[in-house]
């Protein structure tokens, strides 16, 4: 896998039982990659343990003499040269290589998860931690991948070079073939109480993320009620602690890098000592002195990628036990309901749209409203009409669409034929262009979505504050989530693009609950002349709209109360009237008594 090959056509069904099993997965992925590494990882360090060797060959050339074999060794020192250059420079590139594909496929693996989900996903991980897990989490993921061919090269130099001092002087040799495991292990015991203080530092960090994520989101609300300073405090209260957490951290990685510096460096002291008393000795020669010293010396370069794997674990276990977390949840706490062996075929155009649960039905190619004296019911029972099983009815029967269940459908089948606007959608940055550039039938334009949803006034003031140069309004860009437009413009927006896509099925709910009656009369008839001929599902409680659809159902107690026109529900039923006009008990009671005279009346001057 080349970079220029990412992103990656199927990233592949990830092992998210646990942060461990998920790394492996990974590493397993891209065992080709590895493998380059690791080849040139040992070029580099083979030429790296090659150079003490060298070195005390030509400190015995000098001393005898021979001026051929320093001549040798020159040569020899030159070739080293060229593998320990060419060996790091494709090391390095082979090894960033793997760091960036092993990203690239946990941001894909992420992002699927996010698209399987949906709105489900931020009910069961905050968006703070959503946001930490793919960004921070997936750099420290990264790096673990990538460290595994250079501390497998390493290690083989370590190997390598104690082996041959052993042949080369044996004397010596045995001193570090022993000294040298004690160094590399001597952080050993350390390490778990490392990966703590890191733990904590990680989740302090989260928690610190989420804050400032929620805070920002709700900046125009904190002004609005002065509390800017309450939630700066707060804040400043969680970035202490972080900040506390990061030093303890260090602190100990601190301590792990003073142990792998102190220790080699006794090791060293230790080898011309016992070298030096050696050649006083005539046991060994100068040149096996000074190979020895350089060997060792030599060795602190390779050592220094043990430490380097053990924080990379270290700091790359938490981040991919959460990153499998969020990677291993399902469309219900109880995990995904048995699917059919063969997925369903697509049902035929024009069926309808029909929620065993509730016995709401849609019927085909009309525009549908539906009545939830409670918001969060409307919400659950959009995302049902979706295909996005609740976590209150995980076992119940799924909605069906032409008679075919949406749950045994193709996730993406099930997307494309029904399309859910809940009632806080989110623009994404980018020009008006970027916006509508979603799947869509292509049978309705953009222009024609965005005078439907009404949005003239959107256009006018995104073209006044875009640069100059800038004379079309699709070419005008949105900022982050649509921060710069009001809350009625950004919910204009969200439906233009909707109606853009064009589904079998659109359910929007509270569609216009952010703009003025004037204009949601006005989109009320643009959504119904844009969507004629196709089935459309409004949840709402706004006469305006109620009074355009062709078809109004009340949900009352989890079940269809009563169905009809809106006229209709207004004069028979008074739960459906108490909902819509937001009557009190006592103006329902007067409306029962006064009603039948009113309707006599009317009766009355008809016949007159």
């Amino acid at each position: 896998m080349q970079i220029s090959d990412l992103p990656y056509r199927d990233p592949g069904v990830p092992d998210a039982r646990s942060g461990p099993r998920f790394l492996w997965w990974l590493g397993r992925g891209q065992l080709g990659g590895q493998l380059k590494s690791l080849c040139w990882g040992l070029l580099h360090f083979s030429g790296v343990a090659g150079l003490p060797y060298a070195v005390g060959m030509g400190v015995g050339a000098v001393v005898d003499r021979d001026s051929t074999r320093l001549l040798l060794v020159g040569g020899l020192l030159a070739l080293l040269g060229v593998a320990i250059s060419v060996g790091d420079a494709m090391l390095h590139r082979t090894a960033v290589t793997n760091w960036i594909t092993a990203a690239a496929r946990v941001q894909q693996l992420l992002a699927r998860k996010t698209a399987e989900l949906g709105s489900a996903l931020t009910r069961r991980v905050a968006a703070g931690e959503v946001v930490a897990v793919s960004t921070a989490d997936v750099e420290k993921i990264g790096w673990f991948v990538e460290a595994i061919s250079r501390f497998l090269a390493a290690l083989f130099s370590v190997v390598l070079i104690c082996v041959g001092l052993l042949f080369y002087a044996p004397d010596l040799g045995v001193v570090v073939a022993v000294g040298v495991p004690l160094v590399a292990l001597a952080a050993l015991p350390l390490l778990p109480r490392a990966t703590q203080r890191a733990d904590v530092q990680r989740d302090k960090a989260g928690k610190a993320t989420e804050l400032a994520s929620d805070t920002v989101a709700g900046l125009r609300v904190l002004r609005g009620i002065g509390g800017e300073e309450l939630f700066l405090g707060r804040y400043r209260e969680a970035s202490q602690q972080v900040r506390e957490a990061s030093v303890r951290s260090a602190r100990m990685w601190a301590l792990i890098s003073a142990i792998q510096v102190l220790l080699p460096g006794v090791l060293m002291i230790t080898v011309v000592w016992y070298g030096a008393a050696l050649v006083a000795d005539g046991r060994i020669a100068v040149a096996e002195l000074v190979a020895a010293f350089s060997a060792v010396a030599t060795m602190l370069y390779p050592l220094r990628h043990f430490e380097e794997i053990a924080m990379a674990y270290s700091f790359s276990r938490p981040s991919a036990t959460r990153a499998a977390r969020v990677l291993s949840l399902t469309r219900t706490e109880d995990g995904e309901r048995p699917a059919a062996a063969v997925a369903a075929k697509a049902p035929a155009p024009g069926g309808d749209l029909y929620d065993p649960e509730t016995g709401l039905l849609a019927a085909a190619g009309r525009f549908t409203a539906v009545v939830c004296g409670d918001p969060d019911v409307a919400g659950r029972l959009a995302e049902r009409l979706g295909g996005h099983p609740t976590d209150t009815a995980a076992d119940g029967p799924s909605v069906l669409l032409g008679g075919v269940a949406l749950d045994e459908l193709e996730l993406d089948t099930a997307r494309t034929l029904v399309l859910v606007q809940d009632k806080d959608p989110v623009l994404l940055s980018g020009t008006l262009h970027d916006l509508f550039a979603v799947p869509s039938s292509g049978a309705v334009e953009s222009g024609a979505a965005l005078a439907a949803a009404q949005c003239a006034d959107v256009l006018d003031a995104l073209l006044q504050s875009a640069p100059d140069g800038v004379d079309d309004p699709m070419d005008a860009r949105i900022t982050e989530r649509g921060r710069s437009l009001s809350g009625g413009q950004r919910q204009r927006l969200a439906l233009a693009r909707s109606l853009a896509t064009d589904p079998e099925v659109l359910v929007l709910d509270e569609p216009t609950s952010a703009v003025d009656s004037h204009t949601e009369a006005r989109i009320a008839d643009g959504i119904a002349v844009l969507r004629a001929g196709r089935t459309t599902v409004v949840l709402a409680s706004s006469p305006l709209l109620l009074d355009r659809a062709d078809r109004v159902v009340l949900v009352h107690g989890g079940t269809v109360a009563a169905a009809g026109t809106h006229r209709e529900l207004l004069h028979r039923e008074p739960l459906y009237r108490a909902v819509v006009t937001r009557e009190t008990e006592d103006e329902q009671e007067l409306a029962r008594v006064e009603l039948p005279q009113l309707e006599a009346l009317t009766e009355i001057e008809e016949s007159a």
